[in-house]
């Protein structure tokens, strides 16, 4: 142990104060992952968005949005690798996801490429879209654990077919945590003709992005995780030559604007009905705190979130007995690792998931973490994430916690 701790001596502590944000420190939070945690200060400044809303609505909407819109737009542009005008405000990734899909026309025999590691909802918005066109859903087998990026993108272009219209790929897979090889993916997809739609809800702030580089012809991300923004704030990125054809999922004034000033794009996703943008205007305030909490900004955040996680999987994999399921290069924030099957059953009333071993470690020990059945019941996996308010102590009393736990089940 003395080794382990000469070797993690700067992730004993967290790197930055828990009381920076509003989390309840009677709990273990080491699932950032799901929805984030938004430092109080930018609270406040989103609440100071908000009274300046309802001072003067009219003038807040009709004379100022526009020009807020645009300056939080090319904030979150430049930290995305995105021009300005490629990028729009949506509510979440899974907005992000319906929005480009029922955007696009699609006729009976297309295929629709996707994962296994496809997180639920938007697998959900895929299949709605084939139900109702006649389309058909194409799955590609991912194997997890996994040793080899190759493994990935083989089962992938073995799927593709002069009939695949479009692949739906995760950037980060929500489920089992890892970072795919997004840039290779997108250009041996581009290669077959296939336009990539990317699920990057995790990926903000969790690894660097480019998106020019990255080259996908969509490509959406929630702000409200590891950036940390306020909730009801993500982007939808599309390539300008894609544009024509993304319509926002609400019509609205925009779609007869006589404007000439600015793309429909823009015009149409700059309107949707009265609604509260604070939390999307929040997004460089989000930026500039968190980045401004360690010396050397928003990359030493992702290092150091990077290694604690990795050093949480370490110890876990050590209780648990078990090999890391994919490389460490393979990790950003998030690592998820295979549990022993579960031996009872109970349906949750959560429209996510609730196993029993979830609440379990919550009701025991105030571990809020995610138990995965995943790819399907009994298999499941424990998800760990990682953040500036975590540390390394807190994966060691978990890692106790969980072996009690599966020695009574």
């Amino acid at each position: 142990m003395k080794q382990e701790s000469d070797s993690y001596g700067a992730l004993e502590t967290p790197a930055a104060s828990p009381a920076l944000w509003p989390l309840d420190p009677s709990v273990n939070f080491l699932n950032h992952g799901s929805f984030g945690s938004c430092p109080l200060s930018v609270l406040e400044y989103q609440n100071q968005i908000r009274r300046r809303l309802e001072r003067q609505p009219v003038r807040f909407f009709v004379r100022d949005l526009e020009e807020l819109w645009d300056d939080a737009r090319r904030q979150l542009a430049a930290f995305v690798g995105a021009k300005g005008d490629d990028l729009v405000f949506v509510p979440n990734a899974t907005a992000g996801i319906n929005t480009v899909l029922r955007s696009l026309i699609w006729r009976a025999g297309d295929e629709l490429l996707v994962t296994d590691h496809e997180y639920n909802a938007c697998r959900n918005a895929l299949d709605y879209i084939a139900s109702r066109s006649g389309a058909r859903v194409v799955v590609a087998r991912v194997p997890f654990p996994i040793k080899n990026s190759q493994d990935v993108i083989d089962a992938i272009q073995s799927c593709v077919t002069p009939r695949t219209r479009l692949a739906l790929m995760d950037h980060v897979t929500s489920q089992t945590g890892m970072v795919f090889p997004l840039v290779a993916i997108v250009q041996a997809l581009a290669r077959s003709g296939v336009n990539v739609l990317v699920d990057g809800a995790h990926a903000p702030g969790m690894v660097p992005l480019d998106l020019e580089k990255i080259g996908a012809a969509y490509y959406t991300g929630n702000c409200h995780k590891w950036l940390c923004a306020p909730k009801g704030a993500a982007f939808l990125h599309v390539r300008s030559d894609c544009q024509e054809a993304i319509r926002p999922l609400v019509i609205s004034h925009g779609a007869n604007s006589s404007r000439t000033d600015r793309s429909r794009f823009l015009i149409e996703f700059g309107w949707m009905g009265t609604g509260d943008p604070s939390a999307a205007l929040s997004v460089p305030e989000a930026i500039r705190v968190v980045g401004s909490l360690l010396p050397g900004g928003w990359p030493a955040v992702m290092r150091h979130n990077r290694d604690l996680v990795l050093a949480g999987r370490r110890v876990l994999c050590e209780a648990l007995g078990i090999e890391p399921p994919c490389p460490d290069e393979w990790i950003g924030s998030l690592a998820s690792l295979p549990l022993p099957d579960a031996t009872t059953s109970t349906p949750s009333k959560s429209p996510l998931y609730l196993d029993p071993l979830q609440d379990w470690l919550m009701e025991n020990g105030k571990f809020e973490i995610p138990v995965i059945p995943w790819p399907a019941p009994p298999k499941r996996l424990i998800r760990i994430s990682a953040q500036l308010y975590n540390s390394l102590p807190q994966y060691r009393e978990l890692a106790r916690a969980l072996k009690k736990a599966l020695a009574g089940e």
